[in-house]
């Protein structure tokens, strides 16, 4: 499927691998809708292509505006991409007593309800436009994470949450075969994104050491061209692609 003259919607947008997505896909032609926060679009990068439009991912009515806004730019939206997500630390029993369910529920709620939410709502919208040869009309990339598969000690509510990511991938694809929309996911290994920012270089250095080959962490980049590679290939579809270097994480 071709990106030029297409609406995208990405989730997460404001930076990490949203905002190089959103980079990417707009120097490929894509009219880019990029989701995030208010304080996060507040502190977001002006980028030719790029509308930044403050939205939850886990709020319906905020949502379907943003979709709706997308939808209504002049050109079809047929790409999104689901990168919004957060990460929490903790194990079910501690010294300070079992893991905080609140924290688990605010975990699974953006990661995989939010996921979702988006989803859906773009999808109606999607299912709305021409088809395109082969009856085509779009395409949904979603991020798990390694930890879906691989989850460690203190990861239970993360690993939860992408693991349900990794559940979605193939029924909704399924589901939505009947109006042309493909749906992928790909689970990243340790990507070097803001979340690492204030991580010592000593600690750093241990995790690159930790990945067979290449002896990196992942750049943002790299999940953008690989999402890129998933829009054009219009015969990839229900299937999960790890991206993390042949890395399979220790329990700790």
């Amino acid at each position: 499927m071709q990106i030029t003259d297409t609406a995208a919607v990405v989730t997460g947008g404001a930076s990490g691998l949203g905002a190089a997505t959103a980079r990417t896909l707009a120097e490929r032609g894509a009219r880019v809708f990029a989701l995030d926060l208010p304080a996060a679009v507040e502190r977001a990068e002006a980028v030719d292509g790029v509308s930044y439009v403050a939205a939850d991912v886990t709020d319906a009515e905020q949502v379907a505006a943003a979709v709706d806004t997308a939808a209504g730019s002049g050109v079809p939206l047929r790409i999104v991409v689901n990168c919004a997500g957060v990460g929490t630390a903790g194990r079910v029993l501690s010294k300070k007593g079992p893991h905080d369910l609140e924290v688990f529920r605010r975990v699974i709620e953006i990661n995989l309800i939010g996921t979702f939410n988006v989803l859906r709502l773009a999808a109606a919208a999607i299912a709305t436009t021409e088809p395109l040869d082969g009856g085509q009309r779009g395409v949904v990339v979603n991020t798990a994470s390694v930890a879906a598969f691989d989850g460690q000690i203190g990861q239970a509510a993360y690993s939860a949450s992408k693991g349900g990511v990794v559940g979605l991938t193939l029924p909704v694809a399924r589901d939505l075969s009947s109006v042309g929309i493909r749906v992928m996911t790909i689970a990243p290994g340790i990507v070097d994104t803001p979340m690492l920012a204030g991580v010592p270089d000593d600690f750093r250095a241990g995790l690159a050491e930790g990945v067979p080959f290449p002896k990196r962490l992942a750049q943002p980049a790299e999940y953008a061209q690989l999402a890129v590679a998933i829009i054009e290939h219009d015969y990839l579809n229900g299937e999960v692609i790890r991206m993390d270097g042949a890395l399979r994480m220790a329990p700790r």
